[in-house]
């Protein structure tokens, strides 16, 4: 890798040794992808966030730091809402080691959004390049924005973060985004729920893999492509992905889809996921809640009771925008939480069976949850929780 004279330095150890460790990890996986270079970042979303997933040995590590980010950097979803934990049944145990950790995050100059959806509150534009760790944020950013950054792990997007530049490869590059499977979908251009999009992401990542996809007979709005993309990042490893006519860069490689596999998917297929499970509580906003799933929960809520635990994720500045929205929400009896979410709080864990509207939180809630998992149209979850039918 070539490195600029200020590069070098803090290689050197010159800027102290948190920021020497810093372009150290960079610099390794530069030279193991075969980057060139590394290139300015205009910001950083950092992983690793809830006590659950890190524990004593992460906090340990964050702890040792001394640094501050040089470009703005937000954090992912922890283990609580850090204001209404103990509403959300938190043991205090648990709660402290969560404060040490977001403290530790603190030290270190990252604000601390703590959301999957940095994009509903920083402007990402596209062809900016970033360092972004949660998959679905990261596919996001990449398929729907046309930014560039690959799914990064969170000590590299910690170090992008300190250092402010990230290794150019991969995703970066423009040759690196070309489609490498096209995926037919054959009935679904009328589907107009986010919990179908999802579905059909649990099967597209599970075919894809780790390539990138290009799709076409299919018509999401952004809601959906969150969840489609979501999805295939939790099923499969897809960080970048392409609609026929939706997506930014999808008239860019259209033209040659020659000489790639192509797979037909059914809306059948998508429909099988759909199950009929007792449900234990509903959980919704994974990712994070959009102003206009808000405003679709509400309404679907509107003068109703729920009569089992209903959890409702989204990012506290979204929350804060829909204040009208949440009241009406929460006088059903559903409560709306920022800064976490139902896979990474241990909240979710005393349930046996979780109904979603998320292809991500069905393929997650099973081994980050430890319950069972049903999938509903949203419309179908605030059914269930109000009715009690299953």
């Amino acid at each position: 890798m070539h490195l600029l004279p200020e590069e070098e330095r803090i290689l050197a150890g010159e800027y102290g040794e948190t920021r020497q460790k810093m372009i150290e990890i960079l610099t390794a996986l530069g030279k193991v992808f075969g980057a060139a270079r590394l290139v300015p970042i205009m910001s950083a979303q950092v992983s690793g966030a809830s006590y659950k997933t890190i524990g004593d040995a992460g906090l340990e590590w964050l702890s040792g730091l001394d640094a501050r980010v040089s470009v703005p950097t937000v954090l992912n979803p922890v283990g609580m809402d850090r204001v209404s934990w103990r509403e959300m049944g938190i043991p205090p145990g648990f709660a402290k080691k969560q404060e040490e950790v977001i403290a530790a995050y603190a030290r270190l100059g990252i604000r601390l959004e703590c959301t999957c959806t940095p994009y509903y509150i920083y402007k990402t534009r596209f062809g900016e390049h970033l360092a972004w760790s949660e998959s679905s944020a990261v596919s996001y950013a990449n398929s729907v924005i046309g930014a560039r950054t690959n799914r990064e792990g969170g000590p590299g997007a910690l170090a992008a973060a300190i250092i402010g530049k990230t290794p150019e490869y991969g995703l970066h590059l423009v040759a690196e985004r070309r489609p490498q499977v096209y995926i037919r979908v054959e009935g679904g251009d009328s589907r107009d729920d986010v919990a179908w999009f999802g579905a059909l992401g649990c099967i597209a990542g599970k075919l894809a893999g780790n390539r990138i996809p290009f799709f076409s007979g299919i018509r999401p709005r952004r809601d959906q492509l969150k969840a489609l993309g979501a999805a295939m990042a939790a099923s499969g490893a897809v960080a970048l992905y392409h609609v026929a006519g939706i997506t930014p860069e999808a008239r860019i490689f259209s033209y040659d889809l020659s000489g790639i596999e192509q797979i037909p998917v059914t809306a059948g297929e998508v429909a099988a996921l759909w199950t009929e499970l007792p449900v234990g509580a509903v959980a919704l906003g994974c990712p994070h809640c959009s102003p206009e799933e808000l405003s679709t929960i509400a309404k679907l809520l509107a003068g109703k009771r729920v009569k089992i635990p209903v959890y409702i994720f989204a990012a506290r500045k979204v929350i804060e925008t829909c204040r009208e929205a949440v009241a009406t929400i929460e006088r059903s009896g559903a409560r709306v939480y920022a800064d976490t979410c139902m896979v990474v709080s241990p909240a979710m864990e005393q349930f046996g069976t979780i109904m979603v509207n998320s292809g991500k939180a069905f393929s997650y809630v099973p081994d980050m949850c430890g319950a069972a998992v049903r999938i509903g149209t949203t419309g179908e979850c605030i059914r269930v929780a109000t009715d009690g039918a299953t």
